[in-house]
């Protein structure tokens, strides 16, 4: 077994001296430019600004992450006020196909010596160790290793060398050290090899740019890159009895470096928005497919009929408009703010006094841009890479006021304990979770439940349910009937107006000793009109209505939600049933003009129906008699010739062919009856309207 490990050692050596003459290469990891701000959006992007001073004309080296190098050459802007950019470069990332197009094998050939000695038949290698020899490769051929018991237990390669003492071989896996002994092949291998590392490479790229320029100056790079998002959170301490008029709210923001490098005292802004933002594979080379035409030889030139040309008048030159250039979708905040609070002063209304809330230590900034909230730390932070930073962001007292939550699909019974707050600051707070606390007249707070806050502007509340209130008890009942309105008659058209009307009846319990101002959601039926509501100040929330009823405690309460919408519907009266018309002639909602042609109508409609009846008749008794002519030439096959029996049966038969005869004439009469009947029906109907 001995034996059989000592190939793989060997062929460690080997594969190490095919490789000989790789030099391990990559960029500097020099960084020139410091980094002094970084704003992160909860868009996902972050803007990341260097500083560094130069002096005349200068080269600076940044260092970013190689899945950050498509965001750089898309977004990278320098700033410059005494110089100009001469440009920007860094290592190329060319595909392997490419680099592999120049080289005499391919890609599988580095998948083992045995593989890239086949791929290179013909070149010459040198072989050390105990057999050592010098000549070109002829073959490389594969043979199963077998154990003493008879069983294959791997594969050995045996390559064969044209020396000048003829051909020899050796197995490849014994060999010491084995090298090309061309440098020009030893640098393919190796240009190949680096390739492949380069290409799977998960480490930095150092970008250079150049700056032009005299005497000293500061120049700012920045680029957008991928980020974490930041995440909004708060604290919502509210007082626990009595009429509720504001509570504390406290925001924090949880921002993550996960940038690759380390914040060392940079200046942190914190944007609450929704940009537009793209990625593009800029860092990555693509060729373009060219048709192939195949050579022109003298004799095959045969140039097409020339058919002339029609004169035409060129066309003015298009203007182009100067573009300007758009500003940045996270430009670096001005300079100082408006009022440099979150929210405003506090209310001025007589409550409790304030939960004991430590406040931040330093106030942050707000500042509210058209699209956007920024949110810029009063001190430079340090966050270590792969570190998260949690810090408060708002702080203040905001407008409250309790209220109830019924939504029949959260639960059918009890409504959802909430607490409508109110921005009455200068800024929008950004959406995130809230945590709700409750103080006690003890001065205990008590957490009470979470609730989702949306993005909340100025000027605008939102309505926060934490918990389920079980003390207000909620039985809803829905019903629906249609009413006649009016109608009329309009080119033989009746059209009539139903009222649907759906009432949903809500049945209230409310708590023993407590008032509620109870909010409840309803159904909002599209193109319906919202007819009887008990409470004011009806609000609409996508496809439902919420609607507010005052609740006082210990008592029970019904409340009606009406809807209404009028239908327009037709009913062709020539082919309508007589019992439909019967039954809008003797509606009372329709003008007693309608309802007299609706019972002329119906007039009419019998006249048509006996003459049809009439025909009916008639055909029956056709029938019976032919059935019974059937039964009497069926026996007169059986009776004698010039038999009473014989001259009764065609006595009979006389008979019937006459009263055929008159039921054939009675028919066409009454047909024609019919037909008058029908058309008389037609004409009236027509008539109206």
């Amino acid at each position: 077994m001995s034996r059989l490990r000592t190939p793989s050692r060997r062929r460690l050596a080997v594969a190490a001296g095919l490789a000989a003459g790789l030099l391990a290469s990559g960029p500097a990891l020099a960084q020139d430019l410091a980094l002094k701000r970084v704003m992160l959006s909860s868009g996902g992007v972050g803007y990341f600004e260097y500083e560094a001073a130069v002096e005349n004309d200068a080269t600076l080296k940044l260092t970013v992450n190689l899945d950050q190098v498509d965001d750089v050459l898309k977004s990278l802007v320098v700033y410059d006020d005494k110089g100009g950019v001469g440009g920007l470069s860094l290592p190329g990332r060319e595909p392997l196909s490419q680099v592999f197009k120049d080289l005499p094998f391919d890609q599988s050939a580095l998948a083992s010596p045995a593989a890239l000695l086949n791929a290179l038949r013909g070149a010459e290698v040198s072989v050390g160790g105990p057999r050592a020899a010098l000549g070109r490769v002829v073959a490389v051929t594969p043979e199963p290793v077998i154990s003493p018991e008879g069983r294959q237990i791997g594969v050995r390669n045996r390559v064969t060398l044209m020396t000048d003492q003829g051909l020899q071989q050796f197995v490849l896996e014994d060999a010491e050290n084995l090298q090309f002994a061309d440098p020009a092949v030893r640098e393919q291998v190796a240009k190949a090899l680096a390739a492949i590392a380069a290409n799977r490479a998960r480490d930095a790229r150092t970008v250079e740019l150049t700056s032009k320029g005299q005497g000293r100056r500061t120049v700012r790079v920045a680029y957008i890159v991928s980020a974490p998002l930041w995440k909004a959170s708060y604290r919502l301490t509210v007082p626990g009895e009595g009429d509720v008029a504001k509570a504390h709210l406290q925001g924090w923001a949880v921002v993550e470096n996960m940038s690759g490098q380390d914040w060392n005292g940079v200046d942190l802004t914190l944007v609450s928005g929704h940009p537009v933002a793209f990625r593009q594979a800029l860092y990555q080379s693509y060729y373009v497919d060219r048709p192939y035409v195949p050579v022109e030889v003298i004799g095959r030139l045969m140039p097409r009929t020339d058919q002339g040309t029609v004169p035409t008048k060129p066309s003015a030159p298009a203007s182009m408009d100067r573009m300007r250039a758009p500003a940045p979708a996270m430009a670096p905040p001005a300079g100082g703010v408006r009022d440099g609070r979150t929210l405003p002063k506090q209310a001025e209304t007589a409550v409790a006094p304030p939960p004991p809330v430590a406040p931040p230590a330093e106030q942050v900034a707000a500042q509210e841009a058209l699209t956007q909230v920024m949110f810029r730390l009063p001190s430079a932070v340090t966050v270590a890479n792969g570190r998260t930073l949690s810090v408060p962001i708002i702080n203040g007292d905001v407008p409250v006021k309790r209220q109830a939550l019924y939504q029949p699909e959260t639960h059918p019974r009890h409504p959802l304990a909430s607490v409508r707050l109110q921005n009455d600051g200068t800024t929008a707070l950004p959406p995130g979770v809230i945590t709700v606390y409750e103080r006690g007249a003890d001065g205990l707070v008590a957490y009470v439940g979470d609730a989702r806050l949306g993005a909340l502007p100025p000027g605008e509340n939102r309505l926060l349910s934490y918990a389920l209130d079980q003390k207000v008890t909620i039985e809803a009942e829905s019903g629906r009937k249609e009413t006649l309105v009016r109608g009329s008659i309009v080119k033989g058209v009746l059209r009539y107006e139903m009222l649907q009307r759906q009432t949903t009846t809500y049945k209230v319990k409310a708590p023993a000793r407590e008032d509620r101002q109870l909010l409840v959601e309803t159904p909002r039926l599209a193109g319906w009109k919202l007819m009887k509501v008990e409470g004011k100040d009806v609000g609409q929330v996508g496809d439902k209505y919420r609607v507010p009823f005052e609740l006082k405690g210990g008592e029970s309460h019904v409340f009606e939600v009406v809807q209404e919408q009028t239908v327009l519907e037709e009913l062709e009266l020539i082919d309508a049933e007589p019992d439909r018309v019967a039954y809008f002639a003797k509606a009372k909602e329709f003008d007693q003009k309608t309802r007299d042609a609706l019972s002329r109508i119906i007039q009419m409609q019998n006249a048509v129906k006996a003459a049809e009846q009439k025909i009916e008749q008639g055909e029956a008794r056709r029938n019976r008699i032919a059935q019974e002519q059937q039964r009497i030439r069926e026996n007169l096959r059986s009776v004698p010739s010039n038999s009473d029996l014989q001259r009764r049966y065609l006595a009979t038969l006389d008979k019937q062919e006459t009263e055929l005869e008159m039921l054939a004439k009675q028919r066409a009469d009454a047909e024609k009856a019919v037909e008058a009947a029908r058309a008389a029906l037609e004409a009236y109907i027509q008539s109206l309207g």
